[in-house]
């Protein structure tokens, strides 16, 4: 949306709005100038719908086609039947439905020669709105002609604007759904407001905000404005914005005026949602009922992601405290599953998994231990090393945790259990419980490899204390291509600052 989406440019609350002249453009096509001025003359100062006339004038059905292809957006063209040819106002006609596919401009036939043109047959044969002679076009009857004519344009548009419009809505409402973050939901409101409203971003000024509903009207949240950065706060947007979206809390209703438009809609789960939309002209009835659909699409949308993150949290701390009930049974730190996770997350990120899966990878390699609940705490917190029946017993706890988890319908879960049944396994076929070799293994089992030893040689053990760092990195770097997957070490080496950076933030 080129500078509307985020723009660092304030703006300006006296230039919000700005009224502009609007007309009806009409098109009169007839041959004998003596019609182009009488018509004007007959509606010189006419308006309809507080919108006066445009005239342009054609002496021929060519020169009316030339003006056609100019793209002016006609409501009426008053169409003399003979002139070029005695049949050159039909064959406009024609042209004008058939040719460039126009049926929202209104067409008025006028003749002077009847016979020309058999009435009957021209409005049976010709998709036009009015057939007359123009003996009989008196003042009064051309002002009533076009009367109906333009309501009749006007219908169309609206007819027209609402299906545009709900189409638009109903793209916006499939692009909510997608948003995994407020930012990006907030980039989505900005983003889809101008295609619901048909105009383009320079036009118009918009802002969306929350509230719980029983809060302070002034301690509303503001996701959105346009001219504003990705984190607003409402101390950047105009003082009178802020005054609508305090009435309309305190209202507990939308407000509707010419030139505004706030809409609020309360939620179930106890929250408000506010847009305000102002353009660069009056705001029309179609426009605020348009606004008024979308606005409680963005409720209902915002809503529907609050609860999606409510949902993700609970798996994430759930995640959290089943992976640190292990590491406690075996007398180790809960941040080392943090660490691993975030570990994780970053190597899927810098290996160029796409968002969703590192996210899931995130979510899931603190699993990666679940199966050492099975494992007896005289093997598990053994302070020397394992005798070899010891270490079966040991070993065994990758294929309990597949077993534990992989039952499970929940993406997470069924990642888990990969990560669980995989995370020992090594580049050269060495590893267990499978004998995996490089690619054989899943990607999120070499991963969670990787950063499952990075971490617990950096990390005091009950067998053991922690490595120095640069110690731990030539273990690393000696088994590259033998127990870790090769790029996933080059990857760990060329950004070793992020690795470390999450070390630090989690200490034991």
């Amino acid at each position: 949306m080129g500078n509307f989406l985020f723009s660092d440019e304030l703006v300006d609350e006296n230039n919000i709005y700005i009224e502009e002249q609007e007309h009806w453009h009409i098109l009169v096509v007839d041959d004998e100038e003596d019609i182009h001025q009488v018509t004007k003359l007959v509606l010189s100062g006419f308006t309809f719908e507080e919108k006066s006339l445009r005239f342009y004038h054609a002496y021929s059905a060519a020169e009316a086609k030339q003006l056609l292809a100019q793209g002016i957006a006609f409501s009426v063209a008053l169409i003399d039947v003979v002139m070029e040819t005695n049949h050159a106002g039909l064959d406009l006609v024609r042209h004008i439905r058939d040719d460039i596919d126009n049926h929202d401009i209104r067409l008025i036939l006028r003749t002077g020669q009847p016979g020309e043109a058999p009435e009957e047959s021209v409005i049976r044969d010709y998709d036009i709105n009015d057939y007359k002679n123009k003996t009989e076009l008196t003042a009064i009857k051309i002002k009533t002609l076009l009367y109906s004519a333009l309501r009749s344009h006007r219908d169309l548009q609206i007819i027209d604007r609402h299906k545009q419009g709900l189409e638009q809505i109903i793209n916006a409402s499939a692009n909510f759904l997608k948003c995994d973050s407020v930012h990006e939901f907030a980039s989505t409101i900005l983003s889809h407001v101008t295609n619901v409203m048909g105009i383009n971003d320079t036009e118009i000024y918009c802002a969306a905000a929350v509230n719980l509903q029983s809060s302070p009207a002034t301690d509303f949240q503001l996701l959105a404005a346009s001219g504003v950065e990705p984190v607003p706060s409402h101390n950047k947007i105009p003082a009178q914005v802020k005054r609508l979206f305090i009435d309309a809390h305190e209202r507990k209703t939308s407000l509707k005026t010419n030139t505004d438009y706030i809409g609020y809609f309360p939620t179930k789960a106890g929250l408000e949602t506010m847009l305000y939309v102002r353009k660069g002209s009056k705001l029309q009835t179609t426009e605020h009922q348009l606004l008024e659909f979308y606005a409680n699409n963005i409720a209902l949308a915002y809503d529907n992601l609050k609860l999606r993150e409510m949902v993700k949290d609970s798996q994430k701390e759930l995640s959290y405290i089943l992976g640190e009930a292990v590491e406690k049974r075996s007398k180790e730190t809960g941040s080392h599953v943090k660490r691993v996770a975030l570990y994780s997350e970053l190597l899927a990120k810098l290996s160029g998994v796409n968002t969703f899966q590192c996210e899931i990878i995130k979510l899931a390699s603190p699993l990666h231990d679940i199966g050492k609940i099975s494992i007896p705490d005289n093997v598990l917190n053994k302070p020397d090393k394992l005798n070899e029946e010891e270490w079966e017993i040991m070993k065994t706890h990758a294929e309990v945790g597949y077993d534990i988890l992989k039952h499970s319908s929940n993406e997470i879960l069924q990642c888990g259990a990969i990560i669980a049944y995989q995370h020992h396994e090594q580049w050269n076929g060495s590893g267990y419980p499978q004998g995996l070799a490089g690619k054989e293994i899943d990607i999120v089992g070499r991963i969670t490899a990787l950063a499952d030893v990075f971490d617990a040689l950096c990390s005091d053990r009950c067998y053991k204390k922690a490595w120095p760092l640069d110690q731990a990195l030539a273990f690393i770097k000696d088994q590259q291509a033998k127990q870790f997957d090769p790029d996933l070490v080059d990857i760990l080496f060329d950004n070793l600052a992020l690795f470390l950076d999450i070390k630090n933030q989690y200490p034991d």
